[in-house]
């Protein structure tokens, strides 16, 4: 079952085309990671799967209903946390859930819900005095107000300590145990490899690679590699050598050969080996998720293109 559908989405500013025909699905209780440089389209797409900003043309589908259409029910059952979440200085965790639960008009458990988040010893601290991740936390919190089945969380960890940030992927992983369904932006690759079970990578308005991190990786890298630390001398004895391809890198002085199979290795060491000449550390590394992200992302947006983006959705944006 799909919790969210999005087929041949489409969004245009002027002669700027933010989202460009993209397609996929999120199945219910999955972390879906949406990736990309600024720019890219990822803000256009959540908000319009939001219902905050209509689309051109294509289809959305938030728990089978329109999110523009039927933005009134789709907004009972989503949860969102904006970039920089910022609230009231003085009101507390436990006030501001109220506060929320007014507004919904529901009947909440307020201790049960800063539990959840790990912000139960804070409760009675005013919003101002919270620390960058507790301040996320309460976030988190306000957006569980409405037991939401969907959660969109825009880049929640962003300018948080490491601590913080890990203390944020565990309440993640606690509301996916419980069947939430969330669409995770975020600008830390090693993030969206810990929490998300699929990803999308946007650039340009186009979606260039999807699945789980190990098909994306496995697709889009340069595979397992061997590299040792040497000369460019040595890198030349080793591929006149050998049958192997060889790279140097003059920055750090190392030897880039990649492994087709496991014999290439001993191939390798053999004839460094036979060359007489000093060489030093080895490993076998294979890429991660951030180098197939560059690899993917050749051509960023400039600065200039990425304001006008911004001020043309701005002016256009249901608020």
């Amino acid at each position: 079952m799909f919790s969210i559908e999005v087929t041949d989405l489409k969004k245009s500013y002027g002669s700027l085309k933010a989202v460009d025909g993209i397609t996929f699905t999120v199945k219910q209780g999955e972390v879906f990671g949406l990736l990309g440089p600024n720019g890219a389209g990822k803000t256009t797409t959540i908000e319009i799967m939001e219902g905050l900003r209509e689309r051109d043309s294509g289809e959305v589908k938030i728990l089978g209903l329109d999110p523009w259409k039927d933005g009134y029910e789709v907004h009972k059952k989503i949860g969102v946390i904006p970039q920089e979440f910022t609230f009231f200085e003085k009101t507390t965790p436990k006030e501001a859930i109220n506060y929320y639960a007014n507004l919904f008009n529901v009947k909440v458990d307020a201790d049960a819900i800063l539990k959840e988040v790990l912000l139960d010893e804070m409760e009675k601290h005013v919003f101002e005095s919270l620390s960058g991740g507790q301040k996320q936390k309460t976030g988190l919190a306000l957006s569980l107000v409405n037991s939401p089945e969907v959660l969109f969380l825009d880049e929640p960890t962003t300018g948080l300590d490491p601590n913080a940030r890990r203390a944020i992927w565990e309440v993640i992983r606690k509301l996916k145990s419980k069947g939430k369904t969330i669409i995770l932006t975020t600008h830390y690759l090693d993030e969206a490899q810990q929490l998300a079970d699929r990803v999308a990578i946007m650039d340009h308005g186009h979606i260039v690679a999807i699945g789980t991190t190990e098909e994306i990786i496995q697709q889009h890298g340069s595979g397992e590699r061997l590299e040792i630390q040497g000369t460019q001398q040595l890198a030349k004895y080793i591929k006149e050598n050998t049958d192997l391809q060889v790279e140097y890198n003059q920055i750090r002085e190392k030897i880039i050969i990649p492994l087709k199979n496991k014999i290439d290795m001993l191939a390798a060491l053999a004839a460094a080996e036979q060359s007489k000449m000093p060489w030093g550390e080895i490993q076998t590394l294979q890429d991660s998720l951030e180098d197939v992200f560059i690899k993917l992302i050749n051509e960023p947006l400039g600065e200039q293109q990425e304001k006008e983006i911004e001020q043309k959705s701005n002016k256009k944006g249901r608020r």
